[in-house]
């Protein structure tokens, strides 16, 4: 398969946010190509395509495959493994946030609520305990929003999202509506 300078660009790019996500330049090239490819590819298409080891392909497709970022097909006659992206660009960032969740937040969470159970030993502890609270309801509100949120359909939450500052407006006259009740 050979690549548009336009698609190596994106391919090179996503490479480069990838280790800025936490998953190698590999990995991210690998996701890159698999998006904007028509059709499913194979191991072999990928390593030739993009110039990687067969190794290094296959241990990216398994961390790609880890975060649910790509689906193996299977094709008549040939006895390959093929990948796919979701074809649902918001499918792909409900999953994307869901992994995220489950592998940053959701440790965090338990970790703060168990750390909250000790009683504090002195005033010290009482105040990183009083932070710790603070940031634990932080987080339990915004993962609470972001449940809502994603229960949304997507044409809802594309909407919503396109109102932008729009909705901080209405807030605000909302609230000044309540200020004057």
């Amino acid at each position: 398969m050979a690549l548009t300078p336009q698609n190596e660009r994106f391919i090179l790019h996503f490479g480069e946010m990838g280790s800025r996500w936490g998953v190698n330049r590999t990995v991210g090239q690998i996701y890159a190509l698999l998006f904007l490819s028509s059709k499913p590819l194979n191991a072999d298409d990928i390593s030739e395509t993009l110039g990687f080891s067969r190794s290094n392909v296959s241990l990216g497709l398994k961390e790609l495959q880890s975060w649910r970022l790509v689906k193996l097909i299977h094709q008549v006659g040939d006895r390959r493994d093929y990948f796919e992206t979701p074809k649902d660009v918001w499918e792909i960032f409900r999953i994307l946030m869901e992994e995220k969740r489950k592998r940053e937040i959701d440790p965090t969470l338990s970790l703060l609520r168990d750390t909250l159970l000790e009683p504090p030993s002195g005033p010290d502890e009482a105040y990183a305990q009083q932070r710790m609270n603070e940031m634990l309801e932080l987080i339990e509100l915004s993962t609470g929003w972001f449940d809502e949120v994603q229960r949304l359909p997507p044409e809802t939450l594309q909407n919503l999202m396109k109102l932008g500052s729009k909705v901080q407006k209405v807030l605000g006259f909302a609230g000044k509506l309540r200020g004057k009740a």
